[in-house]
C-alpha cells in the first residue's frame, strides 16, 4: 500500500458495547450496511473487531470473539472480495484463523504481543503486516497504570524493543500505533499527540486512533456522539505530526480531511 498520501482505516466493531454504534444484536445485514457505507465513502482498510478494547471493557470468550469476527469477515469477503481487511484482536488464535480462513490481510493487536505470547509467532508465520500498539495491562485495568517517569521514552523504548523482536522473527511490515487512550491520562494523550513525530525515528508508518475518544469528550464535556468536530481537529494535528493512517468511525469526513491536508502539505 502506497502511504505517500494518508490512508483511512474504517472501524467495523462487531461488539455490543461500542460507544459509536449502540447495538445489542449484531446481524450480518447490519455489518454489510456498515461496510458498504465505509467502502463507498473511500475507506482503504476495514478493521474488524469482535472484542471491545475500550478502557474498562470486559472481553467475551475466545469462541464468541471468533464467531463475531468470522460473521463479519465472511460476509464482507463475499460481497467485496478485493476489500483489504484487518482483524482487531489480541488473541493469537483469532488472528491466525482470521488470516487462514477469511483472508484477512492485517493483524491489529492493541497489546503489542503482551496479552498472548503466541501472537508474534502467528504474525511471523502468516507473513502479514502487524499493527504494534503501546499499552499497559488489560482494558479492564489499563487506566490504573498511567504513571510514567517519561512518557515518550517509555513509548519509544517499548515500540523499539518489540520492533527488534519482530524483525528478528522475520516480520517485515510493521505499523506503529502509540495507543491513544490506552493506559494514558488525557494530558498524556495530548503530550503523545504533540510529540507524535518522535516515533518517526523508528522509520515505520504510524497509525493514529483518535476517533471520538475520551481525550476529546472529557475536556469538552460531551458524549462520543457529539465528538466528530473534535475528532477531525485532532486527526489533522496527527497528520501534521506524521501519522500515515487514520483509524476512524467517520470515513467521509476523514477522506475530506486528507484531501485538504494534501493541499496543505504540498
Amino acid at each position: 500500500m502506497d502511504l505517500t498520501s494518508p490512508k483511512v482505516m474504517a472501524i467495523i466493531n462487531v461488539t455490543t458495547d461500542s460507544f459509536a454504534r449502540h447495538c445489542t444484536n449484531i446481524t450480518e445485514s447490519e455489518i454489510l450496511r456498515w461496510a458498504a457505507e465505509a467502502l463507498s465513502e473511500g475507506a482503504d482498510i476495514l478493521d474488524i473487531g469482535g472484542c471491545s478494547t475500550r478502557p474498562g471493557s470486559t472481553a467475551p470468550s475466545e469462541e464468541e470473539e471468533w464467531r463475531r469476527v468470522r460473521l463479519a469477515a465472511s460476509a464482507i469477503r463475499r460481497e467485496w472480495p478485493e476489500a483489504i481487511l484487518s482483524v482487531d484482536t489480541y488473541r493469537a488464535s483469532v488472528a491466525r484463523r482470521a488470516v487462514e480462513e477469511q483472508g484477512v490481510s492485517i493483524i491489529n493487536d492493541i497489546s503489542g504481543g503482551q496479552f498472548d505470547d503466541k501472537m508474534f509467532e502467528v504474525v511471523a508465520d502468516m507473513h502479514v503486516p502487524y499493527i504494534l500498539t503501546h499499552t499497559r495491562a488489560l482494558p479492564e485495568t489499563m487506566q490504573q497504570h498511567t504513571d510514567y517517569p517519561d512518557l515518550m521514552s517509555e513509548v519509544l523504548g517499548y515500540l523499539q524493543e518489540r520492533v527488534d523482536t519482530l524483525h528478528r522473527m522475520g516480520v517485515a511490515d510493521i505499523i506503529l500505533d502509540p495507543g491513544f487512550g490506552f493506559a494514558k491520562t488525557t494530558e498524556q494523550n495530548y503530550e503523545l499527540l504533540r510529540k507524535l513525530e518522535y516515533l518517526k525515528v523508528l522509520g515505520l508508518p504510524i497509525l493514529a486512533g483518535l476517533s471520538r475518544k475520551s481525550m476529546i469528550t472529557r475536556p469538552l464535556n460531551i458524549s462520543p456522539d457529539e465528538a466528530l468536530p473534535g475528532t477531525i481537529a485532532l486527526q489533522m494535528l496527527a497528520l501534521c505530526n506524521g501519522a500515515n493512517i487514520l483509524r476512524v468511525h467517520d470515513v467521509k469526513e476523514a477522506k475530506q480531511l486528507i484531501t485538504l491536508y494534501n493541499h496543505y502539505a504540498v
